[in-house]
């Protein structure tokens, strides 16, 4: 394995760091295509994807700073370096998040939906940078690779991760051009996100806990896919049964469209669905013109007949 891709004196360039990089560029480009299928403007997502990323790397160092105060004192180019994104960390990114989109007025569940390809394809670079590195450890298997941490031969599960990944962004991409109602497409991410991860757990190094935990039958990776699982299921079933452009729930709120408009609301002036909506009355109104200025005209060349 590589895990150093460049190392010149004191200039050090991790593999990993270079394809996760990589891989938010790449998440970045694909939520500009994802954008218009889901009905929401290329550079407001754009702006709240830069954003998240910001956010998240932020609040993943000021914990840092928060919970090792006297490392930091004594060595505050070291500590910051440390790679440190954690749950909490992606709480308070997650919440950061959930109120710019609410500042700008972007529909939260039609977000999540052009966001759920891109980070599929982010998941596919981050396991290809583990693999790399080899940090994410398999059962020994006859016909696994060898990597650099361990002098046997493994299951090459971060090679599996993305592989998967990979299959399902393609999956998802497919399932935003079907027009679905909104957060549909985000649900059924969720669900085969955390069904690939739950599998995959079974070829990796078991996670050791201490005796007295209470929840050890599970590893940490498997309860959060159960999470993920859950959480898409609530939201497949939720929205399986409507259409694009059908939001029976009118929940107050702003006055530009309240907490509909937030949640992903399809029938309002300013959701994605209101645009479609939109966009159909124009053409209507453009076509009843156009049939107007023909009867006008055939009108005056019937009068020029006579």
């Amino acid at each position: 394995m590589y895990p150093t891709l460049l190392h010149i004196g004191h200039l050090y360039l991790p593999t990993f760091g270079l394809l996760a990089a990589l891989g938010l560029a790449a998440a970045l480009w694909l939520s500009l295509r994802t954008a218009r299928l889901a009905g929401l403007p290329s550079d407001g997502l754009w702006d709240a994807g830069v954003f998240a990323v910001v956010a998240a790397f932020v609040s993943s160092r000021l914990l840092l700073v928060m919970f090792h105060l006297k490392s930091f004192v004594s060595a505050p180019i070291l500590l910051l370096m440390v790679p440190s994104l954690t749950a909490m960390g992606l709480g308070l990114s997650v919440v950061a998040v959930g109120v710019y989109l609410w500042r700008k007025g972007m529909p939260v569940l039609r977000v999540m939906d052009a966001w759920t390809a891109p980070g599929s394809l982010l998941w596919a670079f981050l396991a290809m940078g583990h693999l790399a590195e080899g940090s994410d450890p398999g059962l020994p298997s006859r016909f696994g690779l060898r990597t650099s941490m361990a002098g046997y031969r493994e299951q090459p599960v971060a090679l599996y991760a993305a592989v998967l990944a990979l299959l399902v962004t393609m999956w998802l991409y497919t399932l935003l051009k079907e027009r679905r109602a909104a957060g549909w497409v985000a649900g059924a991410g969720l669900v085969c996100v955390g069904v690939v991860q739950f599998g995959l757990t079974f070829l990796r190094m078991p996670y050791v806990y201490e005796p007295e935990f209470a929840l050890a039958w599970l590893d940490p990776v498997q309860w959060a896919a159960a999470g993920m699982v859950v959480a898409g299921c609530v939201l497949v079933l939720w929205r399986g049964g409507r259409t694009a452009g059908v939001f029976p729930l009118a929940l107050p709120g702003r006055e530009d469209g309240g907490w509909g408009k937030v949640l992903g609301r399809d029938d309002g002036p300013q959701g994605s669905g209101g645009t479609v909506h939109r966009e159909h009355s124009m053409h209507a109104h453009q076509v009843s013109e156009q049939q107007e200025r023909r009867d006008a005209m055939r009108g005056k060349t019937l009068e020029r007949e006579r």
